[in-house]
């Protein structure tokens, strides 16, 4: 499996720099087409689920980032993103590695993610896309 590589239940990397097939995991769907650009699959796994965090495997603020979501009762679909270099779009994310977007819209990263928590507007935001239920 060319791109798209299972490194744990919950973390799946991603390398957009090549070209990938389709494919399917137990767990969640992430299938990738041969004819998207690197844009558009980006864009595709951000709408197909309703909560997606972009991270990097030795970034401390994804770790806690994750732990947040997990202690609430979420179980995000985590995309670990290469350190090497590729597209400028894959690269934009790594370099704002932690992002997370809830319903398919950008929460931003640790600290908004955190100030959404405090206020009292996540878990309500998390039930309405359907990624928690009370």
């Amino acid at each position: 499996m060319q791109g798209l590589r299972r490194c744990s239940n919950d973390v799946v990397q991603l390398d957009l720099s090549s070209t990938v097939t389709t494919t399917n995991t137990s767990s969640t769907s992430l299938s990738i087409d041969v004819e998207e650009s690197v844009e558009a699959k980006i864009q595709r796994l951000i709408t197909e689920h309703p909560v997606i965090i972009f991270t990097r495997s030795s970034c401390c603020m994804c770790h806690v980032m994750k732990k947040l979501l997990a202690t609430i009762g979420v179980n995000p679909t985590v995309i670990e993103l290469d350190d090497h270099d590729g597209p400028a779009a894959a690269s934009n994310l790594r370099n704002r590695a932690p992002a997370v977007f809830i319903g398919g819209a950008c929460v931003g990263g640790l600290e908004s993610l955190v100030a959404l928590h405090v206020s009292g507007h996540l878990v309500p935001k998390l039930v309405q896309v359907g990624a928690l239920w009370v």
